[in-house]
């Protein structure tokens, strides 16, 4: 394994998921606070989510043609120019032309957001060997997530001290030092395939991860359509909490959530068993199907609507990231070893379409029935999720990771 190379890469991944994290906080709580109505702000995300799509495609084949190194750095540096961007927003602007620059800007977010995501994911299997498969990739995945949940509460937390155009220009900074440095000693083609693969090998051809990637989707905007606008715009207009309070309590939701994904190979394989990964995503989705059911039961008879959010959202976060996971795993392990790249933007593309459709309904489905609206929309996905999973083939015979070996540190 080499070890530099995926500290390099995981730095630089790191860097970005706080600067990401905190701005799509700013944007949240500085447009609630302007008067915009949760499906505005729905809005204000959707060409965020709708370019991972095209970068996801676009970016694996060109990491497989120019090496992931290259597209981890234009992820980077794409995503301090928005943020330098959007500090030309002002609010004297009429609305449509605020939403519409925003939007644009976070497009162009989304774009560095996919390239650097799928560069840093991909870039795990050509560096690590199949023992350490699944340690490293929920090392790489978990502490995403909890550093994005510390994103949310920076991103309050600027935005409270520095004002929004100070706390944008402070993460602009950060990204431009990082820039530079991976410039200066990630000097080495990662990922780049042997051969120079078509435009058309966007699509991917394997069932395994077209299925894999379909349970994605739904597993992804199962959270969103609960997660992005409808929950936090619930916690601050009907339960009266402080922006600090829910930039705070969903920043240490996902920093648990990140968490859990990195004991995740642990957890599975306790005893040292050997463990089904297919199996376990199965399991883990149908689990989840029960606990999102079982919150939007609640919710809408109104029994302990505060507590069923808090503690059902942390039930939730568990068997979530165990399902994350699982795919995250399961992908690395479908994917063609020349054209990882391409295969992991393509299981992303389909990530960030789930993320899409979720940031839509999150808004919808709360302005039409509440926040049980968008709890039941959110379960009717994880019964898609599951499905599919059930659908999903045995890992390839050649394979010989298992979660047991992962157990045992090999």
């Amino acid at each position: 394994m080499k070890l530099r190379n995926y500290a390099l890469v995981t730095a630089g991944y790191w860097v970005f998921t706080v600067t990401d994290g905190a701005l799509r906080m700013l944007v949240l709580l500085h447009f609630n606070r302007l008067g915009y109505s949760p499906v505005a702000i729905a809005f204000l995300f959707l060409a965020y989510e709708f370019m991972g799509i095209v970068t996801n495609l676009l970016g694996g084949w060109v990491g497989a043609r120019r090496g992931l190194n290259r597209t981890l750095v234009a992820g980077l540096g794409l995503q301090a120019i928005a943020l330098i961007a959007l500090t030309l927003e002002s609010p004297s602007w009429q609305r449509w032309a605020s939403v519409t620059f925003v939007m644009a800007m976070q497009a162009l977010s989304g774009i560095a957001k996919d390239l650097t995501k799928m560069s840093s994911k991909s870039a795990v299997k050509t560096v690590a060997g199949d023992g350490s498969l699944f340690r490293l990739v929920a090392v790489l995945t978990g502490s995403k997530n909890a550093l994005k949940g510390v994103g949310f509460f920076v991103g309050a937390a600027l935005l409270a001290g520095l004002g929004y155009d100070g706390a944008l220009w402070a993460m602009a900074a950060a990204l431009a030092v990082t820039v530079v440095g991976l410039l200066v000693f990630l000097n080495e083609d990662i990922g780049r395939s042997k051969k120079k693969p078509p435009l058309r090998s966007v699509l991917s051809k394997s069932m395994a991860i077209n299925r894999l990637s379909a349970a994605r989707l739904f597993l992804f905007g199962s959270r969103d359509i609960w997660f992005v606008v409808a929950l936090p715009v619930f916690l601050a207009d009907h339960l009266g909490w402080s922006e600090q309070g829910v930039g705070g309590f969903l920043a240490v939701w996902v920093i648990g959530y990140g968490v859990v994904q990195s004991v995740a190979p642990r957890v599975l394989a306790r005893g040292g068993r050997e463990v089904d990964e297919v199996k376990a995503a199965q399991e883990w989705a149908l689990l989840l199907g029960a606990v999102s059911a079982a919150i939007a039961v609640l919710v809408a008879v109104d029994v302990a609507v505060t507590v069923a959010i808090v503690v059902g959202l942390v039930v939730f976060g568990v068997v979530f990231a165990m399902n994350s996971s699982l795919h995250s795993f399961l992908v690395l392990v479908y994917a063609d070893d020349d054209e990882v790249a391409l295969d992991v933007g393509f299981y992303y593309s389909a990530n960030a379409t789930g993320r899409l459709v979720g940031t839509l309904l999150s808004g919808v489905l709360y302005l039409w029935g509440g926040l049980p609206a968008a709890l039941w929309g959110s379960t009717a996905f994880v019964a898609v999720t599951w499905l599919l999973a059930l659908r999903l083939p045995p890992m390839p015979s050649d394979v010989t990771v298992s979660l047991a070996t992962v157990e045992a540190g090999e």
